[in-house]
């Protein structure tokens, strides 16, 4: 169940989190620096207390430990991303190995912070979070973008095919959409995507961009075809790859 709370109803502009640790001292010693930075905060002890909590809606991030007892950090992500798509969530772990960290990602983690940590990282990742969410930053891109029949919200992380199927995306898959979004008709090299879709904390290679533009080509039906339309993500020997939302030929 929920700590008792002070602040349930934040003044406009101030962010609201939840955060899920198991640990009383932590959980206390994380609420009360994070509302000296002037944010909302309330604090549940376990996953039971979330799926309780969540549905309430008014959060603007989700702290997330990995080890909660009962039910994993992993499994709750899971369920976050299907309840409300769009809730950026930083997970908190003491499991620093490459694999967790990955597949917390991939399920929908939006940052991966291993404990120790200092609790102004945690402060920064939240901005950083937020800014990408739209909620702190002001003249973001569109939530919403058209392309070839295609609608991609972007907040709430959906994609829907010109037949209006839902197309499930993964973390990864989805930062590379919003990198292609942001930048259509521009050749993007690989180092670049890089820079632009890499989580923190995840050591990737130019490989795995590659890998990541196969299954998203596959999430975006490539293999069809449509009439001789070009692809939507054009390979471009050498340099890289563009992203074509007008099907224009060249």
């Amino acid at each position: 169940m929920p700590d008792s709370l002070s602040n349930h109803t934040p003044v406009s502009g101030t962010p609201r989190c939840i955060l899920v640790d198991d640990d009383e001292d932590i959980r206390h010693l994380l609420g009360d620096y994070l509302r000296g930075f002037g944010m909302s905060v309330e604090l549940l002890a376990d996953g039971a207390a979330l799926r309780e909590r969540l549905p309430r809606g008014e959060v603007d991030v989700l702290l997330l430990d990995l080890m909660l007892p009962g039910e994993s950090g992993l499994a709750l992500c899971q369920w976050v991303r299907q309840m409300q798509p769009g809730l950026p969530v930083i997970m908190l772990t003491a499991q620093g190995d490459v694999v967790s960290r990955v597949l917390g990602l991939e399920l929908g983690a939006d940052d991966y912070l291993p404990k120790p940590f200092e609790p102004r990282e945690l402060v920064a990742r939240i901005k950083a979070v937020l800014r990408r969410g739209g909620l702190a930053a002001s003249g973001a891109s569109a939530a919403e973008v058209h392309f070839r029949g295609w609608v991609f919200d972007r907040l709430r992380r959906q994609l829907a095919a010109p037949d209006g199927t839902l197309v499930a995306l993964s973390a990864a898959e989805h930062r590379l959409l919003v990198a292609f979004t942001d930048h259509p008709g521009q050749v993007l090299s690989r180092e670049r995507l890089l820079d632009i879709t890499r989580a923190p904390g995840v050591e990737v290679s130019e490989r795995s961009i590659d890998l990541a533009v196969s299954r998203l080509r596959g999430k975006l039906r490539e293999d069809e075809g449509r009439d001789g339309d070009p692809p939507l993500i054009r390979t471009l020997r050498g340099a890289g790859y563009l992203f074509d939302p007008l099907g224009r030929r060249r």
